[in-house]
């Protein structure tokens, strides 16, 4: 049919990532293969603005809570910063056939976020790791869908076993800027 190119927006990891969000993208990607269409996957980190829809709670709790443990790290990236590298990919030439992997240009802690919104809010703000089953019992209590709360638990999973925290510099390369910071 004349297809030139099918971009993908995937997750981070492609093939080798193993949360359930992940599941997915990786049978998206290879039924892409499988066409034998021109294509290039963008797998995309998480965005910073997950962590930022809520942001006047959080500060007024004084708590970023989730089931991410002490220390683990996170290299998110601004959801405009991911469709400039989008718009890149599609408007130039030399991306078929490519995989890349985005994220933001620096990995964080929960605790270097809580710091940040403590600095920019003027009020103590800390982050405070609970287990993956009281994690998903707060987010089913504010009314999140069991299924999609299991998705955010074993997210921060991921994170405490580095599977978001890769910096390859995809992005800033596709972009030609540094990502957009946390701050």
């Amino acid at each position: 049919m004349g297809v030139a190119q099918l971009a993908y927006t995937g997750v981070l990891g492609g093939p080798a990532a193993d949360f359930l969000l992940a599941d997915e993208h990786k049978a998206t990607e290879q039924l892409i293969l499988d066409t034998g269409l021109p294509y290039t996957f963008l797998r995309n980190g998480w965005y910073t603005e997950n962590y930022l829809s809520n942001l006047a709670a959080t500060v007024e709790r004084g708590t970023v809570v989730n089931n991410v443990k002490e220390g683990s790290r996170i290299a998110t990236a601004a959801r405009a910063d991911y469709a400039a590298a989008a718009a890149v990919v599609v408007s130039e030439d030399g991306h078929l056939n490519r995989a890349y992997e985005l994220s933001g240009d620096t990995a964080w802690t929960f605790e270097e976020f809580a710091a940040e919104l403590a600095k920019q809010s003027g009020r103590t703000v800390v982050h405070q790791s609970v287990s993956p089953a009281q994690h998903k019992a707060t987010l089913v209590g504010v009314g999140l869908p069991e299924g999609f709360a299991e998705v955010l638990v074993d997210v921060d999973e991921a994170i405490n076993r580095g599977l978001l925290a890769g910096t390859s510099g995809d992005l800033t390369k596709l972009i030609g800027r540094p990502t957009t910071p946390l701050a």
